[in-house]
């Protein structure tokens, strides 16, 4: 147990019972942000003349140093009792004593982990924008290019590779909307909360706030150390987006099938069998498939920790956190990845040469009985179900329509013949006319695809922008932070006036 906390109240955890305790390990990632969080708290504190200016140099200087280098231990609590037992071996106790003066490990691990999550998120970001634009550049080569769309894994009618993959766009669209707002109410400050009840010193909840970048406060003290739905929100908004993904990758993986064998995955993606030389097997994809699920179980053990906690903190929350970061990480790797192979996917556009796929216009049949012939739909339907099952079980498909059969079978259901022109049938089986007959907002023409991509390349930018806003936003106040922070550290004499623009 750490020096500075045993001794008092308690005498220590024995050594098996801290191993077990302890989150040091995982405490790594957010090490950076917690000696930011306590050097915008001293700051503070010296502004406010809570602690004497040269009292808050030292220890400034001494945060400094822990930049550079700072060795973790195994054989304590967590990595705030390691900062603070170096502060005050570097600083003396009757300086580095005063560190955690206004401040506790409950508000202060609340806070680096909203910043780190801030910086996670915007790595997530990146990724799915990059493979938004990855999608965009894959769709604007086959805006012409035909394949089958499916339900229930059945051929059911042709739409183009572009239109798919539009449709991929549209739904990550959505997940990077959901990860912006999550990130919204993650970027807000819950320092000054203390262990729940704020503290008796003249503290500036506000100035801590605009050091670290956040965008306010989560205002209620009670609230701030005991919230942890914003680890939830952003662990749901990531499964939504595996699942979004684990649908994409399922695509793949099937249609690179001899069985489907739609399109040809790029080979430095895939494996071959160690006993099978034939094989080309979709290991990358097949990995990320199982990763999605991950992601889920991560949201829903997160969930199962987090349920039913007493107000307000509970070391439960520690074992939440790493959680998060598994996610995190397994999103904006597969994100990456997923972008380089979609970019060298290759359709096989001979894939129309399997006959039964001509059956995917049926449904336009029906349609031209209904235009040209005023027949109801469902009578049209039913007509056009039945031709199909006497072409298949004569092994013909609906390239060998003639008007003379769809008299033929249209006399079998109903008492009088349909006689329908050569030239309607000849069109409307064109799986070509079947998609430029569709331009409908959001359909497989080649017009309406061209428009949707125009307003996603602009809706695309504009994602960026925003992005790098936030990011940009980050970057100035860690910048204004070690400025302020190597300013102080190098003073001398005199005391250091708060300039707000700085």
């Amino acid at each position: 147990m750490s020096g500075v906390l045993k001794g008092g109240r308690v005498a220590g955890l024995k050594e098996d019972a801290l191993k077990f305790v302890s989150s040091v390990k995982s405490d790594v990632k957010i090490l950076k942000y917690v000696l930011d969080v306590n050097k915008a708290h001293i700051i503070m504190l010296i502004e406010g003349g809570i602690i004497p200016k040269d009292d808050g140099l030292r220890i400034l200087n001494v945060l400094l140093e822990l930049d550079e280098s700072f060795p973790l231990r195994s054989d304590v609590e967590d990595v705030h009792v390691i900062v603070e037992e170096e502060v005050i071996r570097r600083a003396g106790m009757d300086v580095g004593g005063n560190i955690n003066i206004a401040k506790s490990r409950n508000d202060q691990v609340a806070t680096a982990i909203r910043m780190a999550l801030r910086d996670e998120i915007l790595g997530i970001l990146d990724a799915a924008l990059a493979l938004q634009e990855s999608l965009l550049e894959v769709a604007e080569k086959n805006i012409d290019v035909i394949i089958p769309g499916y339900t229930h894994l059945q051929p059911a009618q042709p739409t183009t590779f572009a239109h798919y993959l539009l449709a991929q766009f549209d739904a990550l669209q959505r997940d990077i909307e959901r990860l912006l707002d999550a990130y919204r109410r993650a970027n807000l400050c819950p320092m000054g909360a203390g262990a729940l009840a704020t503290t008796s010193f003249p503290i500036s909840r506000e100035r801590v706030a605009e050091l670290l970048g956040f965008n306010g406060l989560v205002e209620n003290s009670i609230d701030a150390v005991r919230s942890r739905d914003f680890l939830l929100e952003v662990l749901a908004a990531l499964s939504i987006m595996a699942v979004n993904l684990s649908h994409f990758i399922e695509d793949l993986i099937l249609w690179s099938s001899m069985e489907f064998n739609l399109i040809d995955l790029p080979e430095e993606f895939t494996s071959t069998s160690s006993i099978m030389p034939q094989k080309k097997n979709p290991d990358v994809l097949e990995v990320m498939r199982a990763r999605m699920s991950l992601i889920i179980s991560d949201f829903m053990a997160a969930s199962m920790i987090l349920k039913g906690l007493p107000s307000t903190y509970n070391l439960d929350f520690q074992e939440a956190t790493p959680k998060l970061w598994d996610a995190c990480d397994i999103a904006r790797e597969s994100l990456k990845l997923l972008s380089d192979l979609i970019r060298g996917v290759r359709v096989k556009v001979e894939v129309f040469n399997r006959p039964f796929l001509g059956f995917m216009a049926a449904t336009e049949i029906a349609n031209m009985l209904v235009r040209e012939y005023n027949l109801p739909f469902r009578v049209a339907h039913k007509i056009v179900g039945y031709l199909v099952k006497v072409l298949i079980n004569s092994g013909k498909t609906l390239s060998d329509v003639t008007p003379s059969l769809f008299a033929e079978v249209s006399s079998h259901l109903f008492k009088k013949p349909i006689n329908v022109r050569e030239e309607d049938l000849r069109r409307i089986i064109s799986l070509e006319g079947f998609l430029e007959s569709h331009g409908v907002k959001g359909g497989p023409s080649s017009s309406e695809v061209k428009r949707m991509l125009s307003e996603r390349i602009h809706s695309l930018d504009s994602f960026k922008e925003e992005v790098a806003s936030l990011r940009k936003r980050i970057t100035s106040s860690k910048s204004k932070l070690s400025s302020i922070v190597r300013l102080y550290a190098s003073a001398s004499t005199g005391v250091y006036k708060h300039d707000s623009n700085v």
